[in-house]
């Protein structure tokens, strides 16, 4: 599993899009008409929306507060230090968490069953390899400290006790916030948008041209508003 956690590291934000894009298969309906009534489409749409936005608050809070590098060096698992302040404190991988929820509740969002029953334990899969090759770097890395630090910390479920004095003992740095989330925010953003105005015609009352309208104005300001903070990024006008 290590080795196989070690070739999907190097591809792992790939993956992220790939997965996105499979939202889009067709598939039989995870909510259907038979089984909740004619509303049936608001129990996608409220449980979704309600995962895939803790997801991206997970990883908010996680890069607002304490972040770890782990971003790999030339395809390789790598770290600089041992962080374990943070959201850190209370699970081992939240921004791992943080994509597990955001792709499951974008998957609820569309109904899609083939995507919450078959790609999500694939994808659960894949991240689960990319962790234990993480660990295993940073047990070899760090030794017992690292050993001591999982003896206390979920790899996988945030604990939720000591939450509060978490944040209020920390400043929530949101120039890296936006920083550092503005490519998977575009990402995300751009297909909730897609998927609420293609896969809910109720939205806009089975209107096709103001459904066109609507992903003519929101799609390239979301594209207008990527490229600004993009150009924030590169200029260096906009800092950590």
């Amino acid at each position: 599993m290590i080795n196989i956690g070690n070739f999907f590291f190097k591809y792992r934000n790939l993956l992220f899009i790939f997965l996105y894009l499979l939202l889009f298969l067709p598939s039989p309906a995870l909510f259907s008409e038979q089984y909740f009534g004619a509303t049936y489409y608001w129990w996608p749409l409220a449980i979704g929306l309600l995962v895939t936005v803790t997801g991206q608050l997970i990883r908010g809070a996680t890069i607002g507060l304490a972040y770890i590098i782990r971003g790999g060096k030339d395809g390789k698992v790598y770290a600089e230090d041992l962080v374990t302040t943070g959201i850190f404190h209370h699970c081992r991988n939240p921004l791992y968490v943080g994509n597990i929820l955001m792709l499951l509740g974008v998957g609820i969002l569309s109904n899609s069953l083939l995507y919450v029953v078959v790609v999500m334990p694939v994808f659960m899969l894949i991240y689960h390899a990319i962790v234990l090759a993480e660990e295993n770097f940073l047990r070899g890395k760090f030794g017992q400290s690292f050993d001591t630090y999982c003896s206390r910390v979920n790899r996988w479920i945030p604990s939720l006790k000591g939450l509060g004095t978490t944040f209020s003992s920390m400043q929530f740095k949101w120039k890296r916030w936006l920083l550092k989330e503005y490519n998977t925010q575009y990402i995300w953003l751009s297909g909730i948008v897609l998927i609420l105005l293609i896969k809910y015609p109720q939205l806009t009352h089975n209107n096709d041209r103001l459904r066109n309208t609507l992903l003519a104005v929101i799609l390239p300001l979301l594209l207008l508003w990527y490229l600004f903070v993009r150009y924030l990024k590169k200029s260096g006008k906009l800092k950590e």
